[in-house]
């Protein structure tokens, strides 16, 4: 089992930067595919990127490709989310999540543990 702790900058104008970041705990954290999903107001959560085990494959939602950027340090059992030129309709709650997989997951739905979820607001 692991526990996912969020943390990170939670509102910006639109065109800035945000960086979230997540960790686990557990000794087998490098063992897990890890992910970012998120949901905004009446819809279904999304994964929105996601990177397997030694970081070496990574998944993007169409919407954030090029602008996002999903990566891990095993060493500190730390997932990071880099978004970069945010646009309103990227304001949603986002969530880090977690599933034992050596390959990478890329539906929000097959993940088994989250993080606690935070509001990212971007500002017009």
């Amino acid at each position: 089992q692991v526990q996912l702790v969020e943390s990170g900058g939670a509102w910006v104008q639109a065109g800035g930067s945000l960086r979230r970041s997540c960790a686990g705990s557990g000794r087998t954290f490098s063992t897990y595919a890890l992910g970012w999903s998120r949901q905004a107001p009446g819809k279904e959560r999304e994964c929105v990127a996601a990177i397997n085990w030694s970081g070496g494959r990574t998944y993007y939602e169409d919407s954030v490709k090029g602008r996002f950027t999903i990566s891990r340090d095993n060493a500190k059992n730390t997932v990071y989310l880099q978004m970069n030129s945010l646009k309103p309709e990227d304001t949603a709650v986002y969530y880090c999540a977690a599933r034992f997989s050596l390959g990478v997951v890329v539906t929000a739905r097959e993940y088994d543990y989250w993080g606690q979820g935070t509001q990212v607001t971007v500002s017009s």
